[in-house]
C-alpha cells in the first residue's frame, strides 16, 4: 500500500468496502448527530472518482450512515457518483457483492450543483466528505465547521498560504466544538506505520530523511469546443496551481507529512530545485514535472524530498527515516540497525486497509458520541510543508517556514464563477505561464 497511490488503490480494489454491519447504537449517542435514532446522514461535496470511493468507505463503515445529499461544481460527475454507488455491482475489499442502495437516499431536490452548491449539501447532514479539488478545501471546511458537522476531508487541504491559515483557523473552532476532523493522510491509519511509529526511539535521535514519490503522471483532461477557462481549469485541475497546488502539494504531501509525523514537528525553511523537463505542452498548464528540496528542521536535521512524474523513469513512492542508531525503511515496514541486523520487522499478512479505518474510525466515535480525531491541524502544517517546497522551487530561494505561513499569499480567484477569469491565464498561443526560478517570487 505504500508503494502505490490512493487512485491506484482505489483502481485495483474498484469498491472498497469493510462490510455491512447490523450492531445497533450505543446508548447516548444518539444525541451526537442531528439524524435519527439509527441514522447518520453523510453529504458528499466533491463527486470525482475520490469522492466516490470515500462515499463507499464511509456507507460501509457503519450500518447507521446514510447518503442524503450530494454537490459538486459539474452534473455528469455527480451523476456518473451516483450511478455508481447506486450499481449492483458494488463490493467489498474481499470481492463480497454489497447492496448500497437502500443507504443512499438522495433525492432530485437533495443533489446540488455550481459553486454554492456546497453549502446546500453541508446543511443537510451530520458529516461531510470534502474531496473537491483541494483549492477549494478551506472555504468548504470553513462552511462544514461554521453549521457544525463532522468531517472527512482529503488532503492536501489547501494550495496556498492564505488558505492554510484559514484551515488553522476552522480547525480551532472544530475542536471548540469538538467536531471530529479526519484528514486522508491514510498512513496515520495504516497499521504497519502505527507500529513504526510506536517503535521509532529504536532509531535514536532522527537526523536525516528521505521521501520519495516518483513516477509516470496522472491524466489530463484536454480543452473542449465552447469551454470557459473557468470550465477548462477545474476539468483539467491538476495542472493548475489554485486547483492543485502542483504534485508536490497534491501527492507528495503523503511523504511529507509521514516525515513530519514521526519528527514530531515540521520544517523551519527549505530550497530546492525543479522544473519541465518533459511535460511542456499546454495541456500541462503551470506546473512543473519534477522538484527536488531540502527542508530544514529546528534541530538541524534535514529531509531530502523528491517527486518526479516523468515517464520512463525510476517509479519510486516511500519513506525512510535515518536515526543515531538505525534505519526505518518504511516500504519494507521495517528497523534495521547499521550493523544490517533487523531490529524489527512488521508481518504484512496483518497489513490493514487504511482508506477503509479511516472511516470505520471517524464513524466509529461519532456513533459512540466520543471527540477522537483532531486531524485538521496537521492536515494544514503538512500542506504547508508541500507548499513551502513549491515556493522553494519556484523561486530557487531558500524560503522560511514563519515567513511563507504568515504571507497572506492567495492565489484563488476573486471570483468563482464560470465566466470568471482564473488566476492563472493563456498566452495567444495556449501556453501558460511557468515559474523561472531565479525570477519568480514564489
Amino acid at each position: 500500500m505504500n508503494k502505490h497511490s490512493r487512485r491506484d488503490f482505489v483502481k485495483q480494489t474498484s469498491f472498497l468496502a469493510g462490510g455491512i454491519f447490523s450492531a445497533p447504537l450505543i446508548a447516548g449517542a444518539t444525541n451526537y448527530h442531528s439524524g435519527a435514532a439509527g441514522t447518520i446522514k453523510i453529504a458528499v461535496v466533491g463527486c470525482g472518482g475520490r469522492g466516490t470511493g470515500a462515499t463507499l468507505q464511509a456507507l460501509v463503515a457503519r450500518p447507521e450512515v446514510t447518503l442524503v445529499a450530494m454537490a459538486d461544481a459539474f452534473r455528469d460527475r455527480l451523476d456518473s457518483c451516483y450511478k455508481t454507488l447506486m450499481s449492483e455491482d458494488a463490493s467489498d475489499s474481499k470481492g463480497n457483492k454489497v447492496d448500497l442502495k437502500p443507504k443512499i437516499q438522495v433525492p432530485e431536490e437533495n443533489k446540488f450543483t455550481g459553486f454554492d452548491a456546497y453549502k446546500k449539501a453541508i446543511a443537510l447532514a451530520d458529516v461531510v466528505i470534502l474531496t473537491t479539488p483541494p483549492g477549494f478545501r478551506p472555504i468548504h471546511f470553513e462552511e462544514a465547521i461554521s453549521q457544525g458537522k463532522h468531517v472527512f476531508m482529503e488532503k492536501p487541504v489547501a494550495t496556498d498560504p492564505a488558505g492554510v491559515q484559514k484551515v488553522l483557523a476552522a480547525a480551532a473552532i472544530a475542536k471548540e466544538k469538538k467536531l471530529n476532523v479526519v484528514v486522508g493522510l491514510q498512513r496515520h491509519y495504516q497499521n504497519s506505520y502505527r507500529e513504526l511509529f510506536k517503535r521509532k526511539d529504536m532509531i535514536g535521535d532522527i537526523v536525516s530523511a528521505q521521501a520519495w514519490w516518483d513516477n509516470d503522471g496522472v491524466w489530463v483532461n484536454k480543452r473542449k469546443y465552447q469551454q470557459t477557462e473557468m470550465e477548462y481549469q477545474m476539468r483539467n485541475w491538476y495542472y493548475f496551481n489554485w486547483l492543485c497546488g502542483d504534485h508536490i502539494t497534491e501527492q507528495h504531501i503523503h511523504n511529507i507529512d509521514v516525515i513530519n509525523w514521526f519528527k514530531g514537528g515540521y520544517p523551519v525553511k527549505a530550497q530546492g530545485i525543479g522544473g519541465r523537463q518533459v511535460r511542456k505542452g499546454k495541456e500541462y498548464g503551470e506546473i512543473f514535472d519534477h522538484h527536488y528540496v531540502e527542508f530544514h528542521y529546528a534541530d538541524g536535521s534535514i529531509l531530502n524530498s523528491q517527486c518526479r512524474h516523468i515517464p520512463g523513469t525510476m517509479s519510486k513512492v516511500d519513506e525512510l527515516l535515518v536515526g543515531t542508531k538505525g534505519k526505518i525503511f518504511a516500504g519494507a515496514a521495517n528497523i534495521v540497525d547499521y550493523k544490517g541486523k533487523v531490529l524489527y520487522q512488521y508481518d504484512t499478512k496483518l497489513e490493514n486497509n487504511p482508506y477503509q479505518t479511516e472511516h470505520d474510525e471517524l464513524f466509529d466515535a461519532i456513533v459512540k458520541g466520543e471527540y477522537k480525531f483532531a486531524d485538521a491541524e496537521n492536515g494544514a502544517k503538512s500542506t504547508m510543508t508541500s507548499i513551502l517546497g513549491r515556493m522553494a522551487t519556484y523561486s530557487g530561494q531558500v524560503i522560511e517556514w514563519d515567513k511563507a505561513i504568515n504571507s497572506g499569499l492567495s492565489i484563488q480567484p476573486k471570483v468563482y464563477d464560470w465566466n470568471a477569469a482564473p488566476p492563472t491565464l493563456p498566452n495567444e498561443d495556449g501556453f501558460y505561464p511557468v515559474a523561472v526560478p531565479g525570477k519568480t517570487t514564489y
